[in-house]
């Protein structure tokens, strides 16, 4: 097997490696989990190279690269359609890619979804920083985002392989209406709202601000009304009632800074000052990476039990065997 390069011709927007499980058991230090953001597309690209399902790829959002081949690969394209072209050909995505040394893949701007992921045989081969290759873009954790005339190493892969597809019914659904309903759970802090208010966030409209990105998901909608503890407490919880005494943040927390709920997603801090009255299901955050600015969520209120049912749905479409030949 042949160790290999990838060149960045255009980097498009804030196009960064990413590996699965991310960096794990620096929280305490500040540094996020990072990773993925669609584990689903994600997964399913690696699958189609032969690459175990959690191997380093890139993720794009809105634009993608154009990168240029330096070596013989295999290479898969999901999540988003950025209407991918080999060499200027328009090429099928979900569905394994023999290319060529010297061969260009480029992609365009999203024409649904947010967010694609493109996955190479091999992997990619970049600097390990605390245990993981995955990027930190904003502080420039494992790196930044791809930059024009950047190579990118190779881990040691062939060519060769069989074509494979994803089935459609295995594929992710993205949004044609531009309403997405999202599964959460109630707490950790949900006490510290009006009951109705509860009820308000399972029942109301939440459009996606354009201020949203992979540190946290703005939304916009009806204000919240809180419990008298959230009124009624002692000055180190801080003034307003949506103020807490810091504490852990849990991975999709609906963070509510005064008015505003913002769902914490995979660069967000882990501790804070404000509440989280609901946290989004981890199995459910692949629908946040592909929401668009200005697409509604609507919440659909889970149990504990209902967020382990979804993980391992997820595991199944994202595991071995999922992909067939062409």
């Amino acid at each position: 097997m042949k160790r290999g390069f990838v060149t960045v011709l255009k980097p498009g927007l804030e196009t960064t490696v990413q590996e699965l499980p991310g960096r794990i058991g620096y929280l305490e230090q500040g540094f996020p989990i990072s990773g993925p953001f669609d584990t689903w597309s994600f997964r399913q690209a690696n699958i189609l190279v032969g690459n175990p399902r959690d191997t380093a790829a890139l993720e794009c959002q809105f634009l993608g690269p154009t990168l240029k081949f330096e070596t013989d690969v295999l290479v898969a394209v999901t999540g988003a359609d950025m209407r991918p072209k080999l060499d200027g050909v328009p090429v099928a995505m979900w569905r394994t890619l023999p290319v060529r040394a010297g061969q260009a893949l480029e992609l365009g701007a999203a024409i649904s979804g947010a967010r694609s992921y493109i996955a190479i045989s091999g992997g990619l081969d970049t600097p390990v920083v605390l245990g993981s290759r995955a990027v930190f873009h904003m502080a420039k954790v494992g790196g930044q985002a791809l930059a024009k005339d950047q190579e990118l190493p190779l881990g040691p892969a062939s060519g060769e392989g069989p074509v494979l597809t994803i089935p459609e019914a295995a594929r992710p659904v993205f949004s044609v209406d531009k309403r997405i309903e999202v599964e959460a759970l109630v707490g950790p802090n949900d006490d510290w709202l009006a009951p109705e208010s509860v009820e308000v966030f399972f029942s109301a409209d939440w459009p996606v601000q354009a201020k949203s990105n992979r540190t946290g998901i703005r939304l916009t909608g009806p204000e919240f009304a809180f419990a008298p503890r959230a009124i009624h407490k002692k000055a180190d919880h801080g003034q307003d009632p949506s103020n807490i005494i810091d504490h852990g943040y849990p991975p999709g927390a609906v963070n509510l800074a005064g008015q505003t709920p913002i769902i914490l997603v995979n660069d967000a801090p882990s501790t804070g000052g404000f509440i989280n009255p609901f946290t989004v299901a981890s199995a459910a955050f692949w629908k946040l990476a592909q929401a668009r600015p200005g697409e509604v969520l609507r919440f659909r209120r889970i149990d504990r039990d209902g967020a382990a049912r979804l993980r391992a749905a997820l595991d199944g479409v994202t595991g071995e065997g999922v992909a067939i030949r062409v």
